[in-house]
């Protein structure tokens, strides 16, 4: 079986036997490059190197490895020449003419260093046992260089682990040192890589708010989250408590980018046709009325029967990690229903709350909150590409949102909907402006009284880059980290927290059995029913790259409520009993949704998804011949 190297890894060590390799077989550092001797970036970066080995002396080993440029007729020619090289010193001598002899790789060069080595400056049309070496060395750098996920030249790989960072000496060096700042830096971005990390986070988080709140400083944690703070001018205060700026601030940044994964989704990604995106609505549409109308046949008329929206939204964080963790099991296109329904399904709770458990409304407040919707509407139609002015606008629409009485949060969705999501640039022209820049900069280097680019030439860049770029995706960038890595366990940290003691049992039996029952059956039967009528209807299609076992398992993971449903909860049970009586009812469901998703998806099998293709034409399919158990795997993939 192939083995499977992990993203941004290099795919074997350095052979210091086989391999070109400068420095001690022993040196604390392995610094290894793919590089092509017609690629300019890789001629530029190679006196970096040199800077960076004359820093470091023998604490470093550097290695290079062939990429040559598919798109120059002499990139694989000069490959092939230095791999002619009959001993190290040669091969190296020939690197370095290679690199830097001429501003640009040329016939000449290649003949000059051919000469050097002995060798016939046709030496590519020969047939000898030396040139088929030498070929063979080049493509086994090229199949590692694909093995490790190489897309451009050069790519670095700092002990093993590819390094994505500037070219200059400094970086490098600190790179190769493992400085705090660096190790940091790539601590984080290894987490935030890791599918499950988000989800794991949240549960730290709500793990520490419940053993806080029920140790001795439970009190105090509390009374923390009670304090109040805000702005004053002159006689106006604006002062709320900072569970109220989480619940009602935070959480705003969180529904923005929500919506921005919704509007990305259905202009320019997977759900831009009518077609593609019915199912995971119609699911969404299902996970939330089942729910609801089974907590109101199980709950008691009365002061809990208010609280019907609890059970009705997904938890996208967990959902997501759980599937990420399952890997190869569940296919990308079940994991894109799945989180285009969670959010739609985030999305609905919102307006839920906005109608349904919001407080007294000022007309005054929502006709100025509708006068910032209209400028929106003219910023967006108008075709302005800045961030700022959606940015500020927002922040106005939050205020009068909030001030009118509906949910703040309902601001966040509906800026969303206004930042513009463009259509993808003509990156091929674009790119070709870029390098027309940066090519004229370049060649202005050492120029007396020039120390850099120019102002004009960074402001050219900058709109390049605003262009590749869309407004909705920058600020998914920015935001998107932010809202899953800060926003959603500080949510946790203020709203998680519930005292464990037996008294929050008694008399909540049915109020704590709706919600179980609307998350962990009333979910997946929804989410199931909905999608399959709606398949049966022709409104939606099914992709076949995943069974109806497998959209089962999906529908119970949605059955995981917790951002959302511990938020209407505080909307809805003002109660201090009543609300921990909820929360333990989330977590227990959530519990037991997670199980049995994770045990439908775990037990799916491609034989499920050959029968049921098998089925879908009315005929039986034969498998191909030849093709055993272990190819099955393969063959349908």
């Amino acid at each position: 079986m192939e083995q499977m190297i992990p993203p941004g890894r290099l795919d074997r060590p350095v052979d210091h036997a086989t391999e070109h390799v400068l420095g001690p077989a022993d040196a604390e550092i392995t610094l290894v490059e793919y590089g092509s001797y017609a690629c300019p970036h890789c001629r530029a970066a190679n006196e970096r190197i040199a800077q960076a080995r004359d820093q470091l002396g023998d604490r470093v080993c550097y290695a290079f490895r062939h990429r040559p440029l598919t798109d120059n007729s002499l990139a694989f020619r000069a490959a092939e020449l230095a791999e002619l090289a009959r001993t190290p010193e040669a091969f190296w001598s020939a690197h370095i003419k290679l690199m830097t002899k001429s501003m640009q790789l040329t016939e000449d060069d290649l003949v000059a260093v051919a000469t050097d080595l002995g060798v016939s400056a046709d030496f590519a049309l020969g047939d000898s046992d030396d040139v088929r070496r030498a070929r063979a060395r080049v493509e086994a750098d090229v199949a590692s260089s694909r093995a490790s996920g190489v897309r451009f030249t050069p790519t670095f790989y700092i002990n093993r682990r590819r390094y994505d960072g500037p070219w200059d000496e400094s970086s490098l060096v600190d790179a190769m040192l493992g400085t705090l700042g660096h190790r940091v830096r790539t601590a984080a971005l290894d987490f935030a890589s890791w599918g499950p990390s988000a989800g794991i986070l949240l549960v730290l988080a709500t793990v520490a708010a419940i053993v806080v709140t029920n140790s001795p400083i439970g009190p105090a944690f509390e009374a923390l989250w009670r304090q109040e703070f805000g702005v004053s001018l002159g006689a106006a205060t604006f002062r709320m408590s900072i569970l109220h700026w989480v619940n009602d601030g935070l959480l705003t940044v969180f529904f923005l980018v929500v919506g921005l994964e919704v509007k990305r989704e259905m202009t320019v990604g997977h759900l831009a046709s009518r077609r593609s995106a019915a199912l995971p609505l119609a699911a969404a549409l299902g996970g939330m009325v089942v729910p609801a109308l089974l907590y109101a046949l199980v709950v008691p008329v009365g002061p809990w029967s208010h609280a019907w929206g609890v059970p009705m939204a997904t938890d996208t964080a967990f959902a997501i990690a759980l599937i990420a963790v399952m890997g190869a099991r569940v296919p990308v296109e079940l994991r894109i229903f799945l989180t285009a329904a969670a959010i739609v399904d985030d999305i609905g709770a919102i307006v839920v709350v906005a109608v349904f458990y919001s407080g007294e409304i000022h007309p005054g407040y929502l006709a100025a909150a509708t006068a910032v919707v209209v400028a929106l509407a003219l910023l967006s139609r108008s075709r302005v590409y800045l961030l700022s002015p959606y940015i500020l606008l927002g922040v106005a629409l939050w205020a009068f949102v909030y001030a009118g009485g509906l949910h703040a949060t309902l601001a966040g969705v509906v800026l969303a909907l206004f930042i513009p999501t463009r259509p993808p640039a003509d990156l091929a022209a674009l790119m070709t402006q870029a390098s027309t820049i940066i090519a004229s900069e370049a060649r202005h280097e050492g120029e007396v009284l020039r120390h850099g680019p120019s102002t004009p030439a960074l402001h050219a860049l900058d709109a390049i880059y605003d262009r590749i770029e869309s407004p909705a995706d920058r600020l998914l960038r920015h935001g998107g980290a932010r809202s899953s890595y800060a926003v959603l366990p500080i949510f946790a940290l203020a709203n998680a927290g519930v005292a464990i003691n037996p008294g929050i049992f008694v008399g909540h039996g049915w109020l704590m059995a709706a919600i179980v029952a609307g998350l962990a059956i009333g979910k997946p039967v929804g989410v199931f029913l909905t999608a399959a009528a709606a398949v049966r209807a022709g409104v939606a299609v099914k992709p076949a790259e995943y069974t109806w076992r497998q959209l089962a398992g999906a529908g119970a993971l949605a059955g995981i409520g917790f951002t959302m449903s511990l938020f209407i909860a505080e909307q809805a049970l003002p109660g201090a009993t009543d609300f921990s009586a909820a929360k333990i009812a989330v977590f227990a469901a959530s519990v037991l949704s997670a199980a049995v998703g994770t045990a439908l998806l775990w037990g799916a099998s491609r034989q499920e998804l050959f029968e049921e293709a098998s089925q879908s034409v009315g005929t039986q399919v034969s498998k191909p011949a030849g093709v055993t158990p272990d190819r099955e795997q393969e063959v349908f993939r």
